[in-house]
C-alpha cells in the first residue's frame, strides 16, 4: 500500500498497483457494474478500452498537441489559454472538450481521444447504466496533475433529473499512486449538499463551496478510495459522488487520462443546477457528442479572439452572467 495525504488532509493508504486492489468488473459485466455503481456511487471497469487506442491517443499528444501554439479552452479555468508545461514537460492546464479542438491542426488528437470516449464498449456500458443510449456532453484531457479539489459534478453540470449524469475517467497509461490518482468518496451520491447559488454560487463563492465539501468530509468521517487503474481501465461515477485527484508525490510520472460526462440520450442538459442549456450535437461513432465551443466554427473562433484580447472584461462579464443565472 502507498501512503498519501487525502483531499481533506487525512492520511490515506491506497493500492500501489492492481495487485493490491479488488478486481472490480470487466466489459462483459455491465449489469454487475451498474449494481455496484448504484450502491457505492462509482464502479471500475478493467480493460474497457483497448491499449492500442490509448497508445494512439498518447502518440497524438506527443506528436501534435504538444507542438500546438494556439489558445485552447482549459478545464481548470474554462478560459482560453496557451499550453503551460512543468519542468518535466507535462501539460499542466488540462484541455476542456477534446471534441472542440481545431481539426486542421489537432485532427489526430481529436479523433484518437473521441475514439476512446465513444468506443463501442463504452456505448454498451452506458446503455446498461441508462437503459438507453448515452450522449457525451463534456470531455477533458489531463497529463500533469493539477490536484483537483473534492467536488460533486452536479454542482457544475448534470442531467435535468439531478444525479442522472454519469462520468468516466479513462486511464491512458498505468497511473502511479503518487502521480495524482483519481479519488472518490464511496456512498456520497446519497448525500444531499447545498446547491449552486446564493452563498455557494460558482461565480463569486466557489471557494466557500470547496470548503463546504471538505467540512462535510470531516463531519461525516467519510472514507476516501483511490483505485489502481492501468492503461485501458476506466472508473465511472455518479454526478453526486464527491471526487477529484490526489496530490502529486511522484512528479516524475504523468497521469495521462481522459474524463467524459454522459447523460441519457433522451435527457436535457442542466448547468449550474439552474438552467437547461441547449446542446450542439453531432454524431461520432454512432454517439451524439456535444460541441459547445467548436474551434472549427468561425463564430466560435471570433469569440475566442475576443476572450483572449480582453480577458479581464470578458471573465468579469461571465461571472456576472453566471451569478444572475444561479440567483434566478
Amino acid at each position: 500500500m502507498y501512503e498519501i495525504r487525502g483531499p481533506a488532509g487525512e492520511t490515506l493508504f491506497i493500492p500501489a498497483d492492481r495487485s493490491e486492489d479488488q478486481p472490480y468488473f470487466t466489459p462483459e459485466q455491465p449489469h454487475e457494474a451498474r449494481e455496484y455503481l448504484e450502491a457505492h456511487g462509482y464502479t471500475v471497469i478493467r480493460g474497457l478500452v483497448p491499449r492500442e487506442s490509448c497508445q494512439a491517443a498518447n502518440a497524438a499528444v506527443r506528436d501534435e498537441l504538444a507542438a500546438y501554439r494556439g489558445y485552447l479552452y482549459r478545464q481548470t479555468t474554462a478560459n482560453p489559454e496557451l499550453h503551460a508545461f512543468n519542468d518535466r514537460g507535462f501539460l499542466m492546464n488540462p484541455i476542456q472538450n477534446v471534441q472542440d479542438v481545431p481539426t486542421a491542426q489537432l485532427g489526430r488528437f481529436r479523433a484518437s481521444t473521441l475514439d476512446i470516449l465513444t468506443h463501442e464498449r463504452v456505448q454498451s456500458l452506458l446503455e446498461a447504466l441508462f437503459d438507453e443510449p448515452g450522449k457525451l456532453v463534456q470531455s477533458m484531457y489531463f497529463q500533469g496533475n493539477t490536484a483537483t479539489w473534492a467536488h460533486q459534478d452536479t454542482y457544475y453540470l448534470d442531467a435535468e433529473d439531478i444525479g442522472t449524469m454519469v462520468a468516466g475517467w479513462f486511464a491512458l497509461e498505468d497511473i502511479k499512486p503518487g502521480a495524482g490518482r483519481f479519488f472518490i468518496y464511496p456512498g456520497t451520491h446519497l448525500v444531499d449538499i447545498e446547491k449552486n447559488g446564493g452563498n455557494f454560487d460558482i461565480a463569486f463563492n466557489h471557494e466557500r463551496y470547496k470548503k463546504l465539501i471538505v467540512d462535510l468530509i470531516h463531519r461525516l468521517d467519510l472514507r476516501c478510495a483511490a483505485p489502481a487503474l492501468e492503461q485501458g481501465d476506466a472508473l465511472f461515477w455518479n454526478a453526486k459522488t464527491i471526487h477529484g485527484s490526489l496530490e502529486t508525490r511522484q512528479p516524475e510520472y504523468s497521469r495521462a487520462s481522459l474524463t467524459a460526462h454522459y447523460i441519457p440520450e433522451s435527457a436535457r442538459f442542466m448547468q449550474f443546477q439552474s438552467r437547461i442549456k441547449p446542446l450542439h450535437l453531432r454524431d461520432y461513432n454512432g454517439m451524439q457528442v456535444n460541441h459547445p465551443k467548436s474551434l472549427d466554427s468561425m463564430s466560435k473562433r471570433m469569440i475566442l479572439n475576443i476572450e483572449t484580447s480582453f480577458p479581464r472584461s470578458f471573465r468579469l462579464a461571465k461571472k456576472v452572467a453566471v451569478k444572475l443565472v444561479t440567483s434566478a
